[in-house]
């Protein structure tokens, strides 16, 4: 039987709208019934939800109406999405969930902290490896919030031309007090480093420094996210100019397990040892995890099997740890 966690997943899922996590969810509930042994129930349960993967037309969400993508000179600094990643489908250590749930918490409520003088969390210093959530994280805010998520684009960003690049940030933040939203800045640390001269490298610090002066500045209603993988080399008078720092580390393993079970639902037969496979993903960062998990699955359709070999899931573990990724 499903567990309370997952029937209560399922009637947020249910009540939000949210087809897919409810499909997803389920599946998770045949993959444990097949593990018990009840074969029977887990193909039944399978079916079903195949027949509504390919059958019922999706619901109309509580999703917002697709604003206008930015326009002009935003519109090559700034990408827009509506991602649908909720924070049940994260996998993150205790203290970095209940941080998220604290931002999330205090934006739903921003309005009445206002009311009293008062400002939720929304400028935020992602800090980790890669392929640890970071970017994932910025997905999740402006899924739960129901606000669209703008990707600054670093390569338009960044030029060669002195005080140019300061002009398109004021631009990037002028449209935070426009359009509420959740802006990412990833890699925010590297502005420029790709170009090699010691002109280039003066306006990268100049930029980086507008970036922060504008964030220290900023009184939008807009959520700031930067993300870096470099957080040990950061001037820690950096972080005042945040209101909160998160640090993402590489999954322990029974976070390696979750992402195992979620990530091979689909396929996962009673023969799957999840307990060994998560002890050949420790080391690895969550992204590579799921892209083993994929690899393998996509190896068993290819070959027509109806199960995921636990061997060829060690396999990709494996290739992702080594760093020899084979693409087919």
């Amino acid at each position: 039987m499903a567990s309370a966690s997952q029937v209560t997943e399922l009637l947020r899922a249910f009540i939000r709208k949210e087809d897919d996590h409810f499909l997803k969810v389920a599946l998770q509930v045949a993959a444990v019934e097949a593990q018990r042994g009840h074969v029977k129930i887990a193909a039944e349960m399978r079916e079903l939800i195949d027949f509504a993967r390919n059958q019922v037309q999706p619901r109309q969400t509580a999703r917002p109406l697709p604003l206008a993508q930015p326009k002009g000179e935003l519109a090559e600094l700034l990408s827009a999405q509506y991602p649908q990643q909720p924070l049940s489908n994260m996998v993150v250590s205790a203290s970095v969930e209940e941080r998220l749930k604290r931002i999330l918490k205090e934006q739903r409520y921003h309005e009445i902290l206002a009311g009293h003088g008062l400002e939720p969390r929304r400028k935020l210093l992602l800090v980790g490896p890669p392929g640890t959530g970071k970017t994932l994280t910025a997905s999740m805010l402006a899924s739960e919030l129901r606000l669209p998520l703008f990707v600054a684009r670093f390569d338009s960003l960044i030029t060669k031309f002195m005080g140019e690049s300061a002009s398109k940030l004021r631009l990037v933040f002028d449209a935070m007090k426009t359009t509420r939203g959740v802006y990412l800045f990833d890699e925010f640390d590297s502005l420029g480093l790709q170009r090699g001269s010691q002109h280039d490298v003066a306006e990268m610090r100049r930029t980086l420094n507008m970036f922060l002066q504008l964030i220290e500045q900023d009184r939008s209603d807009s959520l700031i996210v930067a993300a870096t993988n470099h957080g040990a080399s950061l001037d820690a008078a950096l972080f005042r100019r945040f209101d909160d720092v998160i640090r993402y580390e590489l999954p322990d393993q029974a976070q390696a397990e979750i992402l195992l079970r979620n990530s091979l639902v689909l396929l996962a037969g009673p023969e799957l040892n999840f307990l060994e496979l998560a002890r050949k993903a420790v080391g690895l960062s969550h992204s590579d995890i799921v892209k083993a998990c994929a690899d393998a699955m996509k190896d068993a359709v290819i070959d027509g099997e109806k199960m995921v070999d636990p061997q060829r899931v060690i396999l990709h573990l494996n290739e992702r740890a080594s760093g020899q990724v084979h693409l087919t």
